[in-house]
């Protein structure tokens, strides 16, 4: 997909912490990446307590996918773009991209599902409705699958 189809990005710069015997960004360090860029999604999006921690929903993620096509290295600065693609009747799909500098630079792309346990925890519930509309407010679209 196109960068312009996110509407919400983030800036991060690589840190030498985040790097390998190569150079470049360890894998692993991607789903970091990710969990940054949702948090911030959430929060842009004005969710009030994107962690769950005041009673508010609360989501475990369920599967994530990652199409690694370029590396990143030490010091680069690297966009996180994500956006909810769609909210399922007990689930979140968020999709992803990481993006160099120059704006179409799409270093790896991919979604994450995550499901809703309510706000104390437990077995999957339904996503609140109320929760949606914030979501698809933010994107003007709706988002229910």
């Amino acid at each position: 997909m196109a960068r312009a189809d996110f509407r919400f990005s983030y800036r991060k710069r690589v840190r030498y912490s985040e790097i390998d015997a190569q150079a470049v960004v360890f894998n692993a360090r991607y789903l970091d990446y990710l969990d940054i860029g949702v948090t911030e999604y959430m929060r842009a999006a004005g969710i009030p307590d994107p962690v769950g921690s005041d009673g508010l929903a609360q989501f475990l993620v369920a599967h994530t996918g990652i199409d690694y096509r370029a590396s990143m290295r030490l010091d680069e600065e690297i966009d996180i773009c994500v956006r909810l693609a769609r909210a399922g009747r007990t689930s979140m799909t968020y999709a992803f991209e990481f993006h160099g500098r120059d704006g179409e630079d799409l270093r790896a792309s991919g979604e994450t599902v995550q499901v809703h346990i309510g706000a104390k925890g437990g077995s999957p519930c339904p996503v609140p409705a109320d929760y949606v509309a914030i979501f698809e407010s933010y994107e003007g679209r709706s988002l229910r699958a």
